[in-house]
């Protein structure tokens, strides 16, 4: 499903290279759940971001699905990511000025999804997560744990291939995280190809393969 070749992402500092990723080489297969873990600023969520076409690396090959990623045109590239990907932000990502319920709608807008159809995938999601009493509230009237909810309920919506999680735990409590890791693992067994980042080697666990990161560097 995908394959990272040579991967090296910089930022010119006074005339030298600092580099964030540094020959990254990377294989998953469709149905795979990978775990990164690495201390901060080791260059995790700069893969996570350059596998989900966030961010460009300077150097390398990125296929996903057999396609050449970093060839493609912008617009190509943004179906792509509609079409198969769904992300969980670290910092949420929701849309200020939408409520609950037509940030969840979103992504299915993109996908030219009937109304009635996305009324019944948005209704399903806020019953599953809880948040049917939110539905009509805006991001900023939430706690950063029910930020984190919607963002979740908001990847999920597009019934995504390929889940990209950065720390998707980190807002909520113990009881929350749990049952989101459960719902992962749900998704996973029925198909779901899952990348996640964590600081917690108890989700890390969750992971049918674990990855270490360490000053830009990847090792199993």
């Amino acid at each position: 499903m995908i394959k990272l070749e040579h991967i090296f992402k910089w930022y010119p500092i006074g005339g030298t290279k600092s580099f964030v990723l540094k020959d990254i080489n990377l294989e998953i297969e469709e149905g795979d759940f990978v775990s990164i873990m690495g201390p901060s600023g080791s260059g995790k969520s700069t893969l996570l971001n350059t596998l989900g076409t966030l961010d460009e690396p300077n150097e390398g090959n990125y296929y996903f699905m057999g396609e050449d990623v970093l060839r493609m045109k912008p617009k190509n590239r943004n179906r792509l990511f509609q079409s198969h990907m769904g992300y969980v932000f670290q910092s949420y990502h929701l849309i200020d000025e939408l409520t609950v319920y037509e940030n969840i709608e979103t992504p299915l807008i993109y996908k030219k999804i009937t109304s009635a159809e996305r009324k019944s995938i948005v209704g399903d999601l806020l019953d599953r997560f809880h948040i049917v009493g939110k539905k009509d509230l805006f991001p900023s009237q939430l706690s950063g744990g029910q930020q984190q909810v919607v963002g979740i309920a908001r990847a999920l919506a597009g019934s995504p291939t390929l889940l990209l999680a950065d720390e998707p735990t980190g807002n909520l409590n113990s009881k929350q995280g749990e049952e989101i890791m459960e719902l992962f693992r749900e998704l996973n067994q029925n198909g779901v190809t899952i990348i996640q980042v964590t600081h917690s080697e108890k989700n890390a666990e969750y992971g049918t393969k674990i990855l270490e990161m360490l000053d830009g560097q990847l090792r199993e």
